[in-house]
């Protein structure tokens, strides 16, 4: 990122782009065949590291802002949550059959509400309140890498119902860990 510091592409044009991989992601997943999820996986990595970059790209520049911080939370949970989504309909002529759908839908809603208590919690108390820490250079959100390694492997179905159990698991931790915000 440190080239592009002093050039007028700003973290918002790169979060731009990630959210325009991740839905190029989704599409492909969703068709559900075999070279489109090989393609909708290496889209979805490009995806993740573009992530990275714009905060990257924010903090090295001195461009960061609550605005661009906020759309860089919105543009990660609409990737997410669709390339699940993405993932369910691509299923749908699985062993899953129509329940993929569903399935999907479900995972990729849990990111949105995992999405609103987070922007919920910073509104209240400040950006990164609801960060979850790393540990040994890894996010909570890395387990995304996840995603594209079970689809190359052919284990999507596994994912998507792993997805959608373990996205609402996390959704209700969530839940009880930020309660405090949802008051009025």
């Amino acid at each position: 990122m440190r080239p592009l510091v002093n050039t007028p592409i700003t973290p918002n044009h790169i979060t731009t782009v990630r959210l325009a991989t991740g839905l190029g992601a989704a599409a492909c997943f969703a068709i559900g065949e075999d070279l489109f999820s090989i393609i909708g996986s290496g889209v979805f990595v490009l995806s993740m590291l573009l992530d990275r970059a714009d905060g990257v790209l924010a903090r090295l520049s001195g461009k960061t802002s609550p605005g661009g911080h906020k759309f860089d939370l919105i543009a990660d949970s609409l990737s997410n949550a669709l390339a699940f989504v993405g993932i369910g309909i691509g299923l749908r002529h699985s062993q899953l059959g129509e329940l993929a759908i569903p399935l999907g839908i479900v995972a990729g809603a849990a990111i949105t509400a995992v999405l609103w208590l987070v922007m919920r919690a910073e509104e209240q108390e400040g950006s990164r309140t609801a960060e979850l820490k790393g540990s040994a250079g890894f996010d909570p959100d890395d387990a995304m890498l996840a995603v594209p390694v079970t689809v190359l492997l052919g284990w999507s179905t596994q994912l998507i119902v792993a997805a959608a159990f373990g996205a609402s698991l996390f959704a209700v931790f969530f839940f009880f860990k930020f309660r405090r915000f949802l008051g009025p």
